[in-house]
């Protein structure tokens, strides 16, 4: 069975490990965003194609769903004190991914490739595809003015409201390789339990990948990223409430409501089931926390019945 999983941030990654462990080797293709990528120390960091590669080679840290197991800072400790700024955290073993992810691109190499290369080079049995090789990134307006995507989650902690989401780029930025394939040729495709408005959005804007998942909507299964009213992770209920949108469930799925067919939504939330399905969504019951290999089995299942 082929799935293609669109996915950013930590749920994402959980999404598609919960896929990989349920499918033969390369029946996975995982499209990741782009949007949170930012320059530190002069490095490219791409905070969600990390993220899924490091949980799908087996390399990521369990206690923060980011960055690598058992890394240390010695770096971060020593380039700090010559006064650089502390604010974005480097692991020692994931700053090598990002020197080489630098001087590739510097070279010339497109982002896809990277990560294509960096993936077979630890053994991930399942595809990881950029959403695209252009210039795309997340802006978030604020009552202090726009902010770039990591300096408002990282740096300033989420604590703005956020008034608007911007992505510098779109329209203009083209399809990554084989993306518009993936989802095209998938028996199924899932919506991973991300922020909808910076995670899935951000791939969802790349010029012509929200009109080929409209298509595809029957065979799409959005997967619900609040569980018993609360974020899994992330400031998302904030963002539901001050964009507009109603801060529950139902708020989360009419925003992918005219891209899914399918909702899974957790027992906690079953109230809203009508409300769901009010939206034209088919509601899909089933354990959403993708927190150990049982639960993670159980989401797949769900999702790829």
């Amino acid at each position: 069975m082929r799935v293609t999983c669109i996915a950013g941030g930590v749920g994402g990654a959980r999404m598609a490990l919960a896929l990989q462990e349920a499918l033969a080797p390369g029946e996975l293709t995982v499209v990741g965003n782009v949007g949170d990528d930012t320059v530190h120390w002069g490095l490219h960091i791409a905070p969600d194609l990390d993220t899924v590669l490091y949980t799908l080679t087996g390399r990521i840290d369990p206690a923060n769903g980011w960055g690598v197991a058992g890394d240390t800072r010695h770096v971060m400790e020593e380039i700090t004190g010559l006064g650089e700024d502390d604010w974005f955290i480097l692991g020692d073993r994931d700053l090598a991914l990002h020197i080489s992810r630098t001087r590739r691109l510097a070279a010339g190499e497109p982002l896809s490739a990277i990560t294509a290369d960096v993936a077979a080079r630890w053994g991930c049995p399942s595809r990881i595809l950029a959403a695209t090789d252009d210039r795309l990134r997340t802006w978030i307006a604020t009552d202090d003015g726009e902010l770039p995507f990591q300096e408002w989650l990282v740096r300033r902690r989420a604590a703005d409201l956020v008034a608007g989401v911007r992505f510098e780029g779109v329209p203009g930025a083209r399809p990554g390789p084989g993306v518009l394939e993936a989802i095209a040729d998938a028996d199924r495709i899932v919506l991973a339990p991300s922020n909808p408005f910076v995670s899935l959005d951000p791939i969802l804007a790349v010029d012509g990948l929200r009109d080929a998942v409209r298509v595809r909507r029957t065979d799409v299964v959005a997967v619900a990223p609040l569980i018993g009213g609360r974020a899994v992770k992330g400031p998302l209920l904030e963002m539901l409430a001050s964009l507009g949108r109603r801060a529950d469930v139902a708020g989360a799925a009419e925003c992918v409501a005219d891209v899914a067919g399918a909702y899974l939504l957790d027992p906690a939330d079953a109230a809203l089931t009508a409300d769901v399905e009010a939206l034209g969504l088919r509601a899909i019951a089933a354990p959403a926390l993708l927190a150990d290999p049982e639960t993670r089995a159980a989401v797949t299942r769900a999702v790829l019945a």
